[in-house]
């Protein structure tokens, strides 16, 4: 099985040793956690939780379409945020990148993101 990478300049640049996404021939694209960075300006696009969760969900959709697919392959999502009780407006924003049958999905609290995120998003998609 060959694995490839996947990178698009319509997404943050990895920030370590670590790629955007992996596909994975004939079985799925690993997106790896997207931070809320804008490509366009490399900085945070606001500090809210709504505009941090719809950054991140955008820089997941650049990296699907440059692996040729959509948000409609995603099959499992995992959410990553600093304040637990941010959950009710991750979720409202959240919610409108994806349609029935939604991913599965896990979502808790962490002690802290890179470059002091407040949220952070990795997803799993069908090939």
């Amino acid at each position: 099985m060959n694995n490839t990478a996947i990178a698009t300049t319509n997404a943050p640049s990895a920030i370590g040793p670590y790629s955007q996404a992996i596909k994975a021939e004939g079985v799925s694209i690993n997106v790896s956690g997207q931070i809320p960075i804008d490509p366009a300006t490399g900085e945070f696009a606001d500090n809210d939780i709504k505009t941090q969760t719809a950054q991140c969900l955008k820089n997941i959709q650049a990296i699907l379409t440059e692996a040729g697919t959509d948000m409609s392959a995603v099959v499992e999502t995992t959410v990553m945020l600093t304040d637990i009780a941010d959950f009710a407006d991750m979720n409202e924003v959240y919610a409108t990148f994806f349609n029935e049958p939604y991913p599965a999905r896990a979502a808790f609290q962490v002690a802290a993101l890179p470059k002091g995120a407040s949220v952070e998003i990795k997803c799993v998609a069908r090939v």
